[in-house]
């Protein structure tokens, strides 16, 4: 299966209810060209991360309509077997990634509780937590990360931010890490949160994203306007 491929099957299924009505999915848009663009890198040998088949898992398993909290990163994971289509999560064979660590020693410490067993994240995924990378692709190896920054994927994704602030009444924004921050303009802050640190990696992770209490602090904002809160 080509990105190509596994863009048109997602348009076509239920689970793009919402997402395929932005502009961006339109036929012969933007994201025909990043698919596009991505399937000229594999013609060209390059081996890409997450399998074409993963590419849209986030959103195919986050409908627009079922967005409460969205965690952003900057692009799958690039080296090889660690990239699922969701940002931070992995499913496979110890260890974990170091990122994903991270993120379960914070949550360990903010919510008391003992880290899972498995770095999957899909569990948050089907709570409502869009679990989006700004570029949703990647060349898999060393010192790959930020190789399809610009393949035209931030037009995507900054539009499915600006689609979340939109029409959802109350979401939690999680901007990890400079980049992230980045997209805070798109983001109405009158009816969201924003809760912004340093990213989980652990070459930054003790400069603010440690002892950031992401997961209580999204919990009390969406509990104290009627929303159920996230088993994290």
């Amino acid at each position: 299966m080509s990105c190509t491929e596994a863009l048109a099957t997602f348009l076509a299924s239920g689970a793009s209810r919402g997402w395929r009505d932005l502009p961006v999915f339109a036929a012969g848009g933007d994201a025909t060209r990043a698919c596009a663009a991505v399937d000229a890198e594999r013609a060209t040998g390059h081996v890409v991360a997450p399998a074409p088949e993963r590419v849209f898992a986030a959103l195919a398993l986050t409908p627009l309509d079922a967005v409460r909290a969205v965690i952003l990163g900057q692009d799958p994971y690039p080296t090889p077997g660690h990239a699922n289509g969701l940002a931070f999560s992995y499913v496979g064979p110890p260890p974990l990634p170091r990122s994903l660590v991270n993120i379960y020693k914070e949550r360990a410490e903010d919510l008391g509780e003992p880290a899972p067993a498995d770095g999957d994240l899909t569990r948050w995924a089907k709570q409502g937590v869009l679990l989006l990378n700004t570029a949703l692709t990647v060349r898999e190896g060393a010192s790959k990360a930020g190789s399809h920054l610009s393949l035209g994927w931030a037009k995507i994704t900054d539009a499915m931010i600006a689609a979340v602030s939109r029409e959802r009444p109350h979401a939690v924004f999680l901007l990890w890490g400079a980049p992230a921050q980045l997209k805070r303009p798109l983001i109405d802050e009158s009816r969201h949160l924003v809760i912004a640190s340093a990213h989980p990696s652990p070459l930054s992770a003790r400069r603010g994203f440690f002892g950031s209490k992401p997961f209580s602090r999204t919990n009390e904002w969406l509990e104290g306007r009627g929303e159920r809160a996230i088993h994290w």
